[in-house]
């Protein structure tokens, strides 16, 4: 019955293999040969996908020995052909001038319902097992997922595109472009808006935009490490650094000007510029006038979406010290020592406006 089958293949005449395949899968399509010539088929037209989870299909449900063995070559000659298609694409992509550029790729939140399905398209695509990937997958937010060549992880991102994975990748180079302002105090809210701050010089200036330029809003909380001295199990006096607390960061994009307004509640000159309303006065607490401004810019921005997942972000990049090494922050606290917090928040936030931008730049 499969002889026939198996002679076709032997001459590679595979016209005739697939006219008898398709008698033999509508008598027997459950008879494991049949199932593995099928896989065959799919393998010499270049289905490479489908022939993988025929095969493993086949190891799964099948006993024969002789089937698994042959299974088992297939799925290495496959694995074997992915690398090489890679390292071709990647060698390819490198051709186009962007192979040193340092790059970022991020993977974006999946849903309950596709994260199984995702996790087993990522640990093909990147050559991991299944229970890894999934633990990769994020269900809210970005995740930092890897850094290094723009061709490789360029090439990495389409592929995960095509398999349905959402993810997007950016430069360092791109990111350092965009400009950061922090903002002193607001000197005009109404129609338009007039901010005094510091470029990233540390000049003093005036910066006026419409409210309608403003197409991102990001908002997060920065620790503040204190030194403090407790005792250990055996109770010695040691030091160890802690978070005392939070500073409150909110960030404008303006792509169109191609700057970041920067904002933050210890940082805002709350007794200068605008009144922020009836309660904003010397006696008035940071956290009282911070969310007074807050308010004032939610009247002039209702539409626009406050991204506001930057921690669980920059769980997944603080380790990443490759990356953050190379970003310029531009958050100036007196910190005792450095820490990966405020790269992180840089990145998180010019990541976002590079999206915005991009989205913009499309419509």
């Amino acid at each position: 019955m499969i002889e026939p089958v198996a002679a076709a293949f032997e001459r590679k005449d595979y016209r005739t293999a697939a006219k008898l395949l398709k008698q033999l899968l509508k008598q027997s399509p459950e008879n494991p040969w049949v199932q593995f010539y099928l896989g065959r088929l799919h393998e010499v037209w270049g289905k490479y996908e489908q022939a993988e989870k025929v095969y493993r299909q086949l190891l799964q449900n099948t006993t024969n020995v002789k089937i698994i063995t042959q299974a088992r070559q297939a799925l290495q000659r496959l694995q074997e052909l992915e690398q090489q298609q890679r390292k071709r694409a990647i060698m390819e992509a490198s051709k186009e001038g962007d192979r040193a550029e340092f790059a970022v790729l991020v993977l974006e939140p999946v849903s309950k319902e596709f994260k199984t399905q995702a996790a087993q398209k990522l640990a093909r695509i990147m050559q991991m097992d299944t229970y890894s990937a999934r633990l990769l997958l994020p269900s809210r937010g970005w995740r930092l997922f890897r850094s290094g060549a723009l061709a490789e992880l360029k090439f990495y991102g389409q592929q995960l595109r095509k398999a349905g994975v959402a993810c997007f990748w950016a430069t360092l180079a791109a990111l350092e472009k965009i400009q950061v302002f922090q903002v002193c105090y607001f000197t005009q809210f109404y129609p338009k808006a007039a901010v005094v701050c510091q470029n990233q010089a540390k000049e003093l200036g005036y910066l006026y935009f419409d409210w309608s330029e403003v197409k991102g809003r990001v908002q997060g909380l920065l620790p503040i490490f204190e030194e403090v001295v407790d005792r250990d199990v055996r109770g010695k006096l040691k030091r160890k650094t802690q978070t005392q607390d939070y500073l409150q960061f909110c960030d404008l994009h303006l792509p169109g000007k191609q700057c970041i307004l920067r904002l933050y509640d210890c940082g805002y000159q709350f007794q200068q510029g605008i009144e922020l309303g009836s309660c904003a006065s010397e006696k008035s607490t940071i956290a009282k006038n911070w969310s007074n401004l807050l308010a004032l810019i939610d009247q002039k921005l209702p539409e626009i979406k406050i991204w506001s997942d930057f921690t669980p972000f920059a769980e997944t990049a603080l380790e990443q010290t490759e990356v953050l090494d190379q970003i310029q922050p531009h958050i100036y606290l007196l910190r005792r020592e450095k820490t990966n917090w405020d790269p992180a928040f840089q990145l998180y936030s010019g990541l976002i406006f590079l999206s915005l931008s991009s989205t913009q730049a499309e419509h």
